[in-house]
């Protein structure tokens, strides 16, 4: 396979960063949302439902026309941030998306403050149904919201104070190169490479990779400690003046979900870390170790690791999504025949994988750091999946056409789901059947107890930085204790592992993100379970879930494939599923 084909080819956007399509499309987004604001501005509260309706649309429309050019930017950058035109293209994104944020912010404050009577009139009016969940889920926080010209001063400021740490924290991460000897020769690794070196067979070069890759981290110690310290004060600041009870509550009202709910997802997992600890004390006897390090946890238990080609993995992840749905294994492989895939690590690439989804008319991307571990595996069937549920939300209108953060980890990880069973009801071998059970609990525990320590993590980061500057020695303490509650004594923590809070970016990019992951985890393996135990049956209210986006609460969501996420025993659930996994790892020896 020509190496060119493992490159994302972002000319189906715009055939080049310097061409007029790009240009011609930039250049007319400032004068469209002015025109927009001089039409409607302080006049949505008296306009009538024929005229407000129109105003929705046009405003869709406005927000469909600035995703295509500013999505392609953020590709570009992420592909190369090191590229200078790329640099300039975002940076120039960025501060033009400051100033449309700045002109179109009052449509969303005239839509808040619409009286109940005449919000209920729309709502009742024809054509509206299709709006009615955006509506909603923006008048939630109305009692959290400013005034336009101070909305409008907190957005500037973003520019240089929240976005430009956010920029510069991906800038540092993505430009580190390493050196490390391996098999006897000094070699340049990626931080992906190096992460994915520990799934080595051999101890010490998992410990030699990780405390390398944490280390160089640790040596930009002041920058890290400056962008983590004032994004946390920014959103502290931010949280006072919209008189927010709590740091976490903004994400939570934005995902539907009350913060007892959510307290209530994160104290289940909490009181179910004896299973993991259960599964750290087999593996450790697996490899024959009295305890594991923690950069012990995704050794393989088998003499051998095995690597796989990009294309022997393409094709497992393409027919696990066949063999449940020849539709979804067509969208699948869509991807890689059309090369919306940007496939292995380089220097100057964002690190880690995803999937950008754009806008119903236009085709979703995958970005991956593809190095040949089973777990590697995992990830282009996560992220095929999150495309899938980008190309099937499809029939949504754009404002509807995102999933909230709870359910937008649901395609993903069921697609894990679908590679795992594939493979484990292809595979006769023991030995290789334990690996790939080894690796499905190994990737429940990361998405579920492990991202509850994340949330526990940045919660007390938010709070404590509200009364001073944190020292890395603090934030060093609080992330070794949060860790320490789901390890127990059964994973020894190495020195380097101090500065593991350092390089995740959903601290930085989407506060609060993570236990959405837990969320998804816990859903999808009540979802499996359904399918398992109905079939086909199971297949349509599935498809309807994807299909609807952002259209649903995520309660209603749920709903549509026989999920009801309000059980008090839901969650429970979800564990008692694990419980099943490192039972049947036993009873292979």
């Amino acid at each position: 396979m020509p190496d060119i084909e493992l490159n994302w080819n972002t000319s189906l956007l715009y055939p080049a960063p310097d061409s007029p399509e790009l240009e011609n499309d930039l250049a007319v987004l400032e004068r469209s949302a002015s025109a927009f604001r001089d039409a409607y501005f302080g006049k949505v509260g008296s306009l009538d439902n024929v005229v407000l309706l129109a105003a929705i649309k046009e405003y869709e429309g406005l927000q469909k026309r600035i995703a295509q050019p500013f999505c392609y930017a953020h590709l570009l950058f992420a592909s190369d941030s090191g590229n200078e035109t790329y640099l300039a293209l975002s940076q120039r994104c960025s501060e033009l998306g400051s100033r449309l944020s700045q002109q179109l912010l009052f449509f969303d404050l005239e839509l808040m403050a619409l009286s109940d009577e005449r919000f209920t009139s729309f709502r009742d009016f024809s054509g509206a149904s299709t709006y009615l969940h955006f509506l909603e889920g923006i008048r939630k926080f109305l009692p959290h919201t400013l005034k336009e010209n101070e909305e409008r001063l907190l957005t500037r400021k973003d520019l240089t104070g929240s976005r430009a740490f956010s920029k510069l924290f991906d800038e540092l991460s993505a430009s580190f190169c390493y050196q490390m000897e391996l098999d006897g020769e000094q070699r340049d690794f990626t931080g992906e490479e190096l992460l994915a070196l520990l799934h080595h067979t051999d101890p010490d070069v998992r410990f030699r990779a990780m405390t390398l890759f944490l280390e160089r981290h640790g040596e930009h110690g002041i920058v890290y400690n400056a962008v983590f310290n004032n994004m946390a004060l920014d959103h502290s600041q931010e949280m006072e003046l919209r008189s927010y009870q709590s740091p976490i509550q903004p994400t939570n009202i934005g995902n539907e979900i009350p913060d007892e709910a959510v307290e209530h997802l994160l104290c289940v997992t909490e009181a179910n870390y004896g299973l993991a600890q259960k599964y750290f004390r087999i593996k450790a006897g697996m490899l024959g170790m009295d305890r594991l390090r923690n950069c012990d946890i995704y050794s393989p238990v088998a003499e051998t690791e095995r690597s796989y080609s990009f294309a022997e993995a393409r094709e497992a992840v393409v027919a696990s999504y066949r063999e449940y749905d020849p539709e979804f294994g067509t969208i699948v492989e869509a991807f890689f025949t059309e090369r919306r895939v940007d496939v292995l690590p380089r220097t100057g690439k964002s690190g880690g994988a995803f999937a950008m989804g754009i806008s119903p008319d236009l085709p979703p991307f995958l970005l991956l750091n593809f190095t040949g571990t089973l777990r590697d595996l995992a990830t282009i069937a996560h992220e095929a999946g999150h495309g899938l549920h980008f190309v099937v939300s499809q029939k949504q209108s754009l404002l509807n056409y995102h999933a909230p953060l709870p359910l937008a980890e649901t395609a993903s990880v069921f697609g894990e789901m679908l590679l795992t069973r594939a493979m484990l009801d292809n595979e006769q071998d023991p030995l290789v059947r334990r690996s790939l059970l080894c690796a499905k609990i190994e990737d429940i525990i990361a998405t579920t107890f492990r991202q509850t320590v994340l949330t526990r993590f940045e919660l007390r980061l938010h709070t404590e930085r509200v009364k001073g500057l944190l020292s890395n020695d603090r934030i060093a303490e609080i992330w070794l204790e949060e860790n320490g509650k789901l390890y127990g004594d059964t994973v020894e923590m190495i020195p380097a592992y101090r500065w593991g809070w350092s390089y995740i970016g959903h601290f930085i990019h989407s506060r609060f993100y993570c236990y959405s992951y837990t969320f998804a985890e816990l859903l999808v393996l009540a979802l499996f379970q359904k399918y398992r135990e109905d079939g086909d049956s199971f297949k349509p209210g599935y498809r309807e879930l994807l299909e609807s986006g952002g259209a649903l609460s995520p309660a209603d969501t749920a709903r549509l494939a026989g999920i009801d996420i309000t059980d008090s025993g839901f969650w429970q659930k979800g564990y008692d599923v694990l419980a099943g996994l490192i039972d049947e790892l036993q009873q292979l020896g």
